[in-house]
Protein backbone atom coordinates (compact mmCIF):
# COMPACT_ATOMS: atom_id res chain seq x y z
CA UNK A 1 0.00 0.00 0.00
CA UNK A 2 1.63 3.54 -1.01
CA UNK A 3 1.06 6.19 1.77
CA UNK A 4 0.72 9.46 0.20
CA UNK A 5 1.97 12.80 1.83
CA UNK A 6 0.87 16.14 2.47
CA UNK A 7 3.13 19.05 1.46
CA UNK A 8 2.69 22.70 2.68
CA UNK A 9 4.23 25.79 1.46
CA UNK A 10 7.74 25.63 0.50
CA UNK A 11 7.67 22.36 0.71
CA UNK A 12 5.14 21.33 -2.14
CA UNK A 13 7.49 23.48 -4.13
CA UNK A 14 10.79 22.05 -3.18
CA UNK A 15 9.11 18.79 -4.21
CA UNK A 16 7.03 19.73 -7.19
CA UNK A 17 3.70 18.80 -5.86
CA UNK A 18 1.53 19.30 -3.07
CA UNK A 19 1.18 15.14 -3.00
CA UNK A 20 3.91 12.38 -3.10
CA UNK A 21 3.09 9.12 -2.93
CA UNK A 22 6.13 6.97 -1.27
CA UNK A 23 6.48 3.29 -1.09
CA UNK A 24 5.22 2.80 3.14
CA UNK A 25 3.02 0.42 4.10
CA UNK A 26 1.04 -0.36 7.22
CA UNK A 27 3.60 -1.71 9.98
CA UNK A 28 6.63 0.72 8.68
CA UNK A 29 7.09 4.12 10.53
CA UNK A 30 6.37 7.48 9.75
CA UNK A 31 10.19 7.47 10.12
CA UNK A 32 10.27 4.89 6.76
CA UNK A 33 8.15 7.18 5.31
CA UNK A 34 9.83 10.23 5.92
CA UNK A 35 13.28 8.70 4.38
CA UNK A 36 11.60 7.38 0.87
CA UNK A 37 10.23 11.28 0.52
CA UNK A 38 13.16 12.59 0.91
CA UNK A 39 15.02 9.65 -1.08
CA UNK A 40 12.08 10.57 -3.90
CA UNK A 41 12.55 14.32 -3.34
CA UNK A 42 15.81 15.49 -1.78
CA UNK A 43 15.14 18.80 -2.39
CA UNK A 44 12.83 18.44 0.71
CA UNK A 45 15.26 16.70 2.67
CA UNK A 46 17.04 19.70 2.37
CA UNK A 47 14.41 22.14 3.79
CA UNK A 48 13.53 19.35 6.70
CA UNK A 49 16.62 17.83 7.57
CA UNK A 50 19.88 19.03 9.68
CA UNK A 51 23.37 18.16 8.27
CA UNK A 52 23.45 15.21 10.69
CA UNK A 53 20.13 13.52 9.02
CA UNK A 54 17.97 14.49 11.89
CA UNK A 55 14.53 16.37 11.54
CA UNK A 56 14.76 20.26 11.94
CA UNK A 57 13.36 21.17 15.34
CA UNK A 58 10.54 23.60 13.23
CA UNK A 59 9.20 20.91 11.28
CA UNK A 60 6.13 19.69 11.97
CA UNK A 61 5.01 15.96 11.18
CA UNK A 62 1.31 14.87 10.97
CA UNK A 63 0.04 11.53 11.36
CA UNK A 64 -3.91 11.77 10.65
CA UNK A 65 -3.87 15.52 11.96
CA UNK A 66 -1.98 14.70 14.59
CA UNK A 67 1.65 16.16 15.35
CA UNK A 68 3.62 12.83 15.63
CA UNK A 69 6.50 14.66 17.51
CA UNK A 70 3.99 15.18 20.50
CA UNK A 71 3.55 11.78 20.98
CA UNK A 72 5.50 8.79 22.76
CA UNK A 73 6.60 7.08 19.78
CA UNK A 74 7.68 9.79 17.59
CA UNK A 75 8.86 9.55 14.28
CA UNK A 76 8.61 5.59 15.30
CA UNK A 77 4.90 5.57 15.08
CA UNK A 78 3.71 2.52 13.26
CA UNK A 79 1.57 3.07 10.01
CA UNK A 80 -1.80 2.01 9.26
CA UNK A 81 -3.63 1.30 6.42
CA UNK A 82 -5.29 4.83 5.16
CA UNK A 83 -2.95 7.17 7.04
CA UNK A 84 -2.70 10.48 6.24
CA UNK A 85 1.03 12.24 6.74
CA UNK A 86 1.96 15.79 6.35
CA UNK A 87 4.84 18.25 6.51
CA UNK A 88 4.41 21.60 7.48
CA UNK A 89 7.21 23.97 7.50
CA UNK A 90 7.62 26.78 10.23
CA UNK A 91 4.46 29.84 9.22
CA UNK A 92 5.08 33.28 10.69
CA UNK A 93 3.10 36.24 10.26
CA UNK A 94 1.98 39.33 11.41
Amino acid sequence: MPTEWKLFADLAERAGDKQVTVDASAGDTVDDALVELVEDRPAVGDRVLTDDGDLRSQINVMRNGTNVLVEEEGLETELEEGDELALFPPVSGG
